[in-house]
């Protein structure tokens, strides 16, 4: 049966910035730009050479999101995922997805106590704020299905019971491409619910280089210290929502979120949740870009990796090759970019 483990983390070390406010602790002040170069920089040290899929990352999670990692084997998907669970002391689960794990394995299951003649809940793997979803493709799609109300609710209901999941709460998959033995696709459904999708690549020559030095004698997961926490991450992530988008770079969004849906090379265009991932994703990229506003540059930035995705081509774009990337930009030529000053 798959493998459920989980991970500890140290005491965070981070300085938090910001004022206090009175009220909700949750609401204070925070410099999101400094407190993401921070996380990004911890990140960093382990992924090297990849500071544009770190960032990703980082703009998923003040998000609110979900990131789907795909890539071939041994380029690093599950080191990117298990050091941002680690540069953010929380608490952290890993599920090593795999064909005979079962539903209850990922949202738990209701015991019957034999002593109390009651059912008892014991908690499944999804209740962390991090969990890191190990080459979730390789299990079945009732399996995968069980994290579609955890992702876009926050929530499990079990027997008739709903449980409230911690906030933040963050799903970092990792994905092989299904031309690889014992994959399964993934439903659109869970797809959707994804913020966004990565592929690392390999790394360039001076990076490999390091890495064959460096983890020759050490491991550098071992030697990351958290420079963040949960009630950090709350506070970036209430301070991010409050960025302003003014109401052209609103319709500019539903522009781009149409279009797809009147593309001849796609079946399945984009749908409303995905719009409105593509709007807390921009606001996430000004944020740290250490902006108070969003501007046209924030959604281009995050078209592909947000929609690109979600998008399924008609038989003939995929015999002639287009993929849904290529899709997305030609959408992002097409529709006009709004003034919004």
């Amino acid at each position: 049966m798959g493998r459920v483990t989980e991970a500890t983390t140290t005491p965070s070390t981070g300085a938090h910035t910001g004022a206090g406010a009175p009220g909700d602790p949750d609401l204070e002040p925070v410099d999101v730009q400094a407190e993401g170069a921070r996380i990004a920089g911890a990140m960093g040290t382990v992924v090297q050479g990849k500071p544009d899929v770190v960032r990703l990352a980082l703009v998923v999670l003040l998000a609110e999101g979900h990131l789907l990692i795909e890539d071939v084997p041994g380029v690093g998907k599950t080191t990117l995922a298990k050091a941002m669970a680690k540069a953010v002391d929380s608490t952290v689960r890993r599920i090593q997805f795999t064909p005979d794990l079962l539903p209850s394995d990922v949202t738990g299951v209701a015991v019957f106590d034999q002593e109390t003649r009651t059912f008892e809940f014991r908690p499944g793997a999804v209740f962390a704020n991090l969990v890191v979803a190990d080459e979730i493709n390789r299990a079945s799609p009732k399996t995968q299905s069980a994290l579609l109300e955890c992702m876009e609710e926050r929530q499990v209901t079990v027997d008739g019971v709903t449980y409230e999941l911690a906030r933040p709460f963050m799903v970092l998959a990792t994905q092989n491409p299904l031309e690889m033995e014992g994959t399964y696709p993934l439903p659109e459904a869970q797809r959707d619910r994804f913020t966004a999708r990565v592929s690392m690549g390999y790394p360039d020559r001076d990076a490999e280089l390091a890495m064959l030095d460096d983890r020759g004698t050490r491991d550098p997961l071992g030697s990351l210290t958290p420079v963040a926490d949960a009630a950090l991450v709350r506070r970036m992530v209430a301070g991010t929502a409050r960025l302003h988008v003014a109401d052209p770079l609103r319709r500019y969004v539903v522009a781009l979120v149409e279009a797809t849906r009147r593309s001849p090379d796609l079946r399945l265009g984009a749908s409303p949740r995905a719009g409105l991932q593509l709007l807390r994703a921009a606001r996430a990229a000004a944020a740290l870009d250490g902006r108070d506003h969003v501007v046209p540059d924030d959604v281009q930035a995050m078209a592909v990796p947000v929609l690109a995705h979600r998008l399924l081509l008609t038989p003939d774009a995929a015999l002639a090759r287009r993929s849904t990337e290529r899709v997305v930009a030609d959408v992002l030529t097409a529709v006009p970019v709004p003034r919004t000053r």
